[in-house]
C-alpha cells in the first residue's frame, strides 16, 4: 500500500526522531511509504489564534501539496482532526478548493487509526519494560475520534504496563496558544494532569499529541518529577529495554 506521510510543523521542528521512528514504522508494516520534502504546516496554529486568512493560504499549500496522495497519514490527531473539520469552512466560498478539501478529508488518518482499523495492525514487535499512563489529547477524543486505538496497540507491546490514571479524559493545559495567553490556568491544568499520572506509578506518560507532550515534560522538568513523556510511535519502535 503507498501512502504519503504529513509530519506536522510541531514534530518537524522539536521531535524529529519521532517523525523517522514513524516512517519505519509504517514501512515495517510493508507501507510504501512516500515523503513530500515541500511539506509544511496544515495551518491550525493560524486557524485557532483567529487568522484565518493566514490559515487559508497555507492549508491551501497543505492541498496543493497532498493533492495526488491516495492515503495520508499523520503521528497527530490534532492536525489530522483539523483538516478532517475545519478545511471546509476555510474553503466554503471557494468552490475549487472546498472540492479539494472534501477529498483529502477522506483520505486523511491519524497514525493509530490507520493502523488499527485499516491496515489491522496491533502488534510491531515492540518491547518496552515499563509502567505507563496514557494521556488522551482533547484533538484526539473530541475531534478525531480516537480512544481504543492508541491503547490496542500499548497493550500488545511486550513488557510494558499500561495503567490508567484518574480523569484521563481531563486536558493537559496546552491547548495551543492558549497556554501562553492564559500562563496560569494552563499551569495549574498542567500540574493537575501530571499529578494524576504520577499517582499511578507509572515511570512514562504516552500520547498522539508531541505538543501535550512537550507541554507535560516542561513542567515535570522543572519540578523534577520522576517521570518522563514519550510518543506512542516512540514506544512502538522499541526493541529493547529502554
Amino acid at each position: 500500500m503507498q501512502i504519503d506521510v504529513f509530519i506536522p510543523c510541531f514534530i518537524d521542528q522539536f521531535y524529529p526522531d519521532t517523525a523517522l521512528n514513524f516512517v519505519n514504522l509504517l514501512k515495517k508494516t510493508g507501507c510504501d511509504v512516500k515523503y513530500n520534502p515541500k511539506q509544511t504546516c496544515c495551518g491550525q496554529p493560524a486557524f485557532n489564534s483567529g487568522y484565518w486568512k493566514e490559515a487559508k493560504t497555507v492549508a491551501s499549500k497543505f492541498l496543493a501539496d497532498f493533492e495526488m496522495a491516495n492515503i495520508v497519514v499523520a503521528p497527530s490527531a490534532s492536525c489530522t482532526g483539523f483538516i478532517r473539520n475545519y478545511y471546509h469552512k476555510l474553503f466554503e466560498e471557494e468552490e475549487e478548493l472546498l472540492h479539494k478539501s472534501n477529498k483529502i478529508r477522506k483520505r486523511v488518518f491519524e497514525f493509530s487509526d490507520f493502523m488499527v482499523n485499516h491496515l489491522k495492525v496491533t502488534n510491531v514487535g515492540a518491547v518496552f519494560n515499563h509502567k505507563v499512563t496514557f494521556h488522551d489529547s482533547c484533538a484526539g477524543l473530541r475531534e478525531y475520534g480516537i480512544n481504543e486505538e492508541p491503547r490496542k496497540l500499548l497493550k500488545e507491546v511486550r513488557g510494558l504496563e499500561l495503567i490508567e490514571m484518574d480523569e484521563l479524559d481531563s486536558c493537559c493545559g496546552f491547548g495551543g496558544t492558549f497556554a501562553a495567553k492564559f500562563h496560569h490556568i494552563s499551569t495549574a491544568m498542567t500540574e493537575q494532569k501530571v499529578e494524576h499520572a504520577l499517582q499511578t506509578g507509572a515511570e512514562y506518560i504516552v500520547s498522539t499529541e508531541a505538543s501535550c507532550l512537550m507541554n507535560m515534560q516542561a513542567y515535570i522538568d522543572k519540578q523534577k518529577l520522576p517521570i518522563k513523556t514519550i510518543h506512542l510511535v516512540d514506544v512502538l519502535i522499541h526493541k529493547r529495554q529502554a
